[in-house]
């Protein structure tokens, strides 16, 4: 440990004597006209979550160009994005490919007014030094993360101290923001946004046609599937719901997922006795657009969380560990259960009761 850790001093140093800006504490930015986002470090949830970052500075500056620099875990989620004009995907393995290395370099070369680097959970000495490495005449980047000193916090010549512990119940959404309203840059709209075209919504429409009982029956989808084990709800309880609904109420049901989801999928297939066509292995513009046309969307904690809260389709989020203040998706028709930090103290009862009061307010506004 006392060897890594004289490494890492050893190669702070080297990059603070080769990189190191001095910092300015000016807040007027000037008129931003060509402005880099560097978030290759950032989950899908994240970035997601923190969609507001990128309308603040289109609301501030409408006639900017946006670049951002995403990471191939997460870059999806903004390929047909309104709020960004150039794309990047950042992946360390190719960077030994002299063709990609080129288009990155050519990126980074490239004049920008601004280069922003937005942190939510963790401080990235990668996007930092990507930050630094651009042509850019700003550096906007974190100072400190929760009283944590950012080690390369000298790449940057605006330096801003993120500390979230003042409001731990605060929206990621909302806290995303603190590394731009310095500078004038806010937003009132802290919803997320996920922006699909007309093929998209034909594949997620030719879908529902596909699986579709009849025109009357209630649309309602399901992601029984989370990255982390911690976040799953009990693939039982996901069955126990799914039949209650099916014997109350006309529905249609999907499923969602990848071949990550696979052992849970196949657990609830098998061992439900309702017909559950699957949404597989789909571009996650599809997904949103298939959630768009159902009337409710009941998930884990996890990234298809997030496409869902993109939409305007009533949903029902189920918690375990993570705090739902800071990552459950917004609006008013946006419900989330938590019962404490194991997830499978949510009941089925519990969910029901919230999904069948959703498809009961439904049928009223249709009887109307």
């Amino acid at each position: 440990m006392a060897n890594k850790n004289f490494l890492t001093n050893l190669l702070l140093n080297y990059f603070k004597k080769l990189f190191e800006v001095s910092e300015n504490n000016a807040t007027d930015l000037g008129e931003l006209k060509n402005i880099l986002i560097v978030r290759q470090h950032n989950q899908l949830g994240d970035l997601l979550a923190g969609i507001s970052l990128l309308r603040a500075i289109k609301e501030k500056y409408p006639q900017s160009r946006v670049t951002i620099i995403l990471s191939k875990e997460n870059y999806k989620g903004l390929l047909k994005s309104r709020l960004v004009d150039e794309l990047f995907v950042f992946d360390k393995t190719k960077l030994f490919n002299p063709f990609y290395l080129l288009r990155f370099l050519k990126l980074l070369r490239k004049k920008y007014d601004a280069v922003f680097v937005p942190v939510t959970v963790s401080i990235s000495f990668t996007s930092n030094l990507i930050a630094r490495l651009s042509h850019s005449a700003i550096r906007v980047g974190p100072k400190s993360l929760d009283g944590k000193l950012n080690d390369s916090q000298f790449f940057f010549d605006r330096r801003i101290d993120i500390d979230w512990r003042k409001h731990p119940d605060s929206h990621v959404s909302d806290r995303i923001l603190d590394l731009v309203r310095p500078f004038g840059i806010d937003t009132k709209d802290f919803s997320s946004e996920i922006n699909f075209d007309e093929k998209d919504l034909s594949i997620a429409k030719n879908f529902l046609a596909e699986i579709r009982k009849d025109n009357s029956s209630f649309v309602i989808g399901f992601h029984v599937g989370a990255g982390k084990p911690q976040n799953r709800w009990s693939l039982n309880k996901y069955v126990q719901l799914i039949e209650m609904l099916n014997n109350n109420f006309n529905c249609t049901f999907f499923l969602t997922g990848s071949d990550a989801d696979d052992e849970e999928l196949n657990y609830v297939l098998q061992n439900s006795k309702i017909i559950l066509p699957v949404f597989k292995n789909r571009e996650i513009t599809q997904v949103a657009a298939l959630i768009s046309l159902a009337d409710l969307f009941v998930t884990n904690d996890t990234g298809t969380m997030h496409i869902a809260g993109s939409t305007k389709t009533p949903q029902i989020s189920l918690f375990g560990p993570t705090n739902p203040y800071n990552w459950a998706p917004i609006g008013s028709n946006k419900y989330f259960i938590r019962k404490s930090d194991l997830i499978d103290y949510i009941s089925v009862e519990d969910v029901y009761e919230i999904a069948s009061q959703i498809i009961s307010n439904r049928i009223q506004d249709e009887n109307k």
